[in-house]
């Protein structure tokens, strides 16, 4: 029954579920290790079938990056909508994208596999296009911060921003390592707490010296 539901999918929506299910491999495969035939397997289809929607993997693996960038630009944006403090935007921010690869564990790996690769695709430019929108965003909100007295004027912006990212890049890795997804969850507030006391008192750091 599932095989003959599969079959009968609009074309947009076998897309979807097609990139789904390349973030599901990812969560437990090396994604340079997962093949369009793991992918046919993987939803009951024939590779010939998979192929009727993407000319080839290069494009699977683009639509891949498109859909993990939208959903957690989206998650991201929606977490800190309405919020008047920057500082608990960015907080609500880091939550969201912790709960995001909490649930999607497979989505970081394809990341990551994309930016530590050597060749120049698509699906690589997108992968750094999220990241320079992502830093954006937070150079917007540490900015707006300043200008309210909610953060030191000598905060190096880009610096704080590449941080906050790395930060929660450090976590996910340590939940990936380790095998469980749920720690992030646990650890994260705990860790923004120091991140936010951090840069909260660079200037002050720099007036003692």
């Amino acid at each position: 029954m599932e095989k003959i539901r599969q079959k009968n999918l609009p074309a947009e929506e076998r897309r979807n579920v097609t990139v789904e299910a390349v973030i599901d491999l990812a969560a437990t495969t090396n994604p340079s290790d997962i093949t369009t035939a793991a992918i046919a397997k993987h939803m009951k289809l024939t590779q010939g079938a998979l192929f009727r929607h993407f000319p080839n993997k290069e494009a699977i693996w683009q639509a891949v990056m498109k859909w993990v960038a939208e959903r957690l630009m989206s998650r991201i944006e929606k977490a800190a909508e309405g919020l008047d403090s920057p500082l608990e935007a960015m907080q609500a921010m880091f939550l969201a994208h912790i709960a995001f690869v909490s649930e999607h564990p497979g989505a970081p790996r394809m990341l990551f596999g994309e930016l530590q690769g050597a060749k120049a695709t698509q699906a690589k430019s997108l992968a750094r296009a999220l990241l320079k929108q992502y830093a954006e965003l937070l150079n917007e909100l540490i900015k707006t911060a300043k200008s309210r007295g909610e953060l030191p004027h000598e905060l190096d912006n880009q610096a704080a921003a590449t941080l906050f990212i790395g930060t929660i890049q450090g976590l996910v890795m340590q939940s990936l390592i380790s095998g469980d997804m749920d720690q992030m969850r646990r650890d994260a507030p705990g860790v923004f707490a120091i991140y936010r006391r951090g840069i909260a008192c660079t200037g002050t750091a720099k007036r003692d010296e």
